[in-house]
């Protein structure tokens, strides 16, 4: 067991480690060969310029502002200066509401420490059960719930607090939720034009023997929408030609470097073993060896491009369909568009830069065959996990073990004991874990060693000019999908031990504190966000943290139990259940702001665009958005594949579907057209 010296060397080792990381970021970021290591975000926004390309050749690379030196936590209140509304247009939503969930940390926690060390340590200190329990334990534990007498009355302490700790949680929770809703309308109404405000998802559209799924799409949202459908752009089964740019991109990247070392020095071509791993072999000439096989990619490209566009299996049973408003968008994406629920689907598109192409191409049976395998599997894992769960269950009444197992009886007497006495005295641990990955871990994201050696190897050995240099850089991204998660580890913990070992929640505290600064210096100066989403990720967030707090409250009915606090511990199941109250009703009161977009913020959005620009081209800003960029040339317009879709409205004209006479408006792409006013009124009659 930790003493209190251990958990004091662990601290200073890791305070420290942080340390250091802070000094050596606050050396290597003023050095000017390292400027755009640690302020890409500034020089993709083209408001910095590179401090290389004036002053004497020593300054060039090393800061001899030895003032500068002195000044190396100066980033922190650097850091903390940009107000709220500025780091939003500065970085976006999403990044501004991912700090907040640091600051909900320290919402939560701080005031909770408080009442947990002026109320629960003294009840917890002024006991003696530890000195005489036999068990191995430091001046820590002595601080814990552990060091509570079984059956005490003082166990009622940590049942109010449990209430007052919960009821302080969902306050918070609910006042993040509303101010987190309240900034997404506000953000949504007020940011700039963007392709996926005008821009439906529909999936499944059904098949049909006259028409191909592009007249197809077209003809549905004609009829169905047809004061406020503007175009389309089907979805491609590209993945193959994908790999085959991806491959032809890493080729490049070889021949270009190979030309450069041969531009270096002219008088020796590159050579390249044709071995295991360039180790042994052959020897090629590298420039000649690459150029071959890019020059080979590219007609493999080229062969895979006209399969696509000509094979009418290529294209997928989804579209992206555009409205010239955004009200029109948003009365698609929001309600059922046939009678048969099935086909038709229809969702918000995506972010452009949001879309996984991968996944467009799964057709929707093939989803749904893998759902269903995914079902049955949790059925069975469950079913067979029941097995031994019901052996378990059969001797879970400790007087039944005895019986069946009379040699345990000596150990049975002694399991609950040692377990409500052990179990908050684990807290040692966890916090090394904390200071470890909380303290010295976020210290050493500051210091981005990994980008920093390989900007410098790319800037040493494939840099030739400055675009170069540029696409050199990697700022990075915050990464929600892996940061988010190890940030709940810590609501966990925080809310698990607050009652059961407080001496936990400092730590917890400094992690929030630390993170919070540390991010918000690499969001202003570093991450360069790939796509918003406007914090569409906040609903998961809030439940996160609610399963956190009822699995707190669940581990701490347990450890009642073993403690012999019999009277106590049926007052605690109303908790999960308020619990469970308050998520449904924030899921109620706030989730529709993130999973709809009310028609009267549309309306508005759209009148005021219409009075501002009234001779807006929306046909040709949308023209490339949600084009599969196997499709986009290097510069970003598109080439020659599936134009028809994007052609201004054509004049009414006959539809192939001659089953389907009630279509008042016709494809573009039909061979014929209405012969007269009269058959297209005849036509249109059911």
């Amino acid at each position: 067991m930790a003493t209190l010296s251990d958990i004091g060397v662990a601290a200073a080792i890791n305070i420290l480690s942080a340390f250091a990381f802070f000094l050596a970021f606050a050396i290597l970021r003023i050095q000017p060969v390292n400027d755009r290591v640690y302020f890409p975000k500034w020089y993709l926004k083209g408001l910095r310029c590179s401090p290389l390309a004036n002053g004497a050749f020593v300054c060039k690379f090393v800061n001899l502002d030895f003032r500068s030196y002195a000044r190396f936590l100066n980033w922190m209140p650097a850091a903390l200066q940009m107000p709220e509304p500025e780091l939003i247009d500065h970085a976006g939503l999403d990044s501004a509401v991912y700090l907040r969930i640091y600051l909900l940390g320290l919402k939560i926690f701080v005031p909770i420490a408080f009442l947990a060390f002026t109320i629960m340590v003294p009840v917890n200190w002024t006991n003696n059960t530890l000195e005489h329990s036999g068990l191995t334990f430091s001046d820590i534990d002595k601080l814990s719930i552990s060091n509570i007498p079984n059956g005490s009355l003082r166990f009622w302490t940590h049942l109010v607090m449990a209430y007052a700790f919960t009821f302080w949680t969902c306050y918070v929770l609910k006042r993040e939720y509303e101010i987190v809703a309240s900034m997404r309308l506000h953000f949504l109404a007020s940011e700039q034009r963007h392709p996926d405000q005008f821009t439906v998802l529909v999936k499944n559209v059904p098949p049909d023997p006259d028409e191909s799924v592009s007249e197809l799409v077209e003809h549905f949202f004609l009829v169905n929408h047809p004061e406020h459908y503007l175009s389309h752009q089907v979805v491609y089964n590209a993945n193959k030609l994908s790999e085959l740019v991806n491959e032809k991109k890493k080729i490049q990247n070889w021949l270009d470097y190979y030309q450069n070392k041969y531009e270096r020095n002219p008088s020796k071509r590159p050579l390249l073993k044709m071995g295991f791993l360039g180790l042994w072999g052959e020897s090629v000439d590298a420039v000649d060896f690459y150029t071959a096989k890019n020059e080979r990619l590219s007609r493999d490209i080229s062969l895979e491009r006209e399969k696509i566009t000509s094979n009418p299996k290529s294209i997928m049973a989804a579209a992206f369909v555009s409205f010239k408003t955004r009200w029109g968008a948003a009365v698609c994406a929001q309600t059922q568009q046939c009678r048969n629920p099935t086909i038709w689907l229809t969702e918000w598109a995506p972010e452009p830069r949001d879309v996984y192409w991968e996944n467009l191409s799964i057709p929707f049976v093939f989803l749904t065959i893998r759902r269903l395998i995914v079902a049955v599997a949790f059925f069975f894992l469950t079913f067979f996990f029941v097995i031994p769960i019901a052996i378990v269950q059969s001797l879970a009444n400790i007087e039944s073990i005895e019986k069946a197992l009379p040699f345990l009886k000596p150990i049975i007497e002694v399991i609950p004991k040692t377990i409500g006495a052990s179990i908050p005295m684990k807290a040692t641990f966890f916090i090394t874990y904390i200071m470890v990955d909380g303290w010295a871990g976020v210290a050493a994201e500051i210091l981005r060693l990994k980008p920093l050696i390989i900007y410098h190897l790319k800037n040493f050995f494939l840099v030739k000019t400055e675009k170069d240099r540029e696409e050199a850089m990697d700022p990075g991204t915050i990464g929600f999908n892996t940061g988010e998660p190890q940030i709940q580890l810590y609501f966990l913990l925080g809310l698990v031990y607050a009652i059961v070992s407080p001496i936990l929640l400092p730590f917890v505290i400094v992690f929030f504190a630390l993170s919070y600064v540390v991010f918000r210096h690499q969001i202003i100066n570093v991450y360069n966000q790939e796509y918003e989403s406007a914090a569409a990720y906040w609903p998961d967030v809030h439940l996160r943290i609610i399963v956190a707090l009822i699995v707190s409250q669940l581990l701490l009915m347990g450890l009642l139990s073993t403690k012999e606090a019999a009277s106590s511990t049926p007052l605690l199941i109303t908790l999960p259940v308020l619990t469970i109250w308050f998520h449904r009703f924030c899921k109620g009161r706030y989730e529709p702001a993130f999973v709809r977009n009310p028609l009267q913020e549309a309306m508005m959005k759209d009148t005021l665009e219409r009075a501002r620009e009234p001779n807006l081209n929306l046909k040709g800003f949308l023209q490339n958005a949600y084009i599969h960029p196997v499709f986009k040339s290097a510069d970003g317009d598109k080439i020659d594949v599936a134009m028809e879709e994007w052609e201004e409205e054509p004049s009414l004209i006959a539809t192939k579907r001659t089953s389907k006479r009630s279509t008042p408006l016709s494809s573009k792409h039909s061979v014929s057209s209405f012969s007269s006013p009269e058959a297209n009124k005849e036509r249109s009659k059911p």
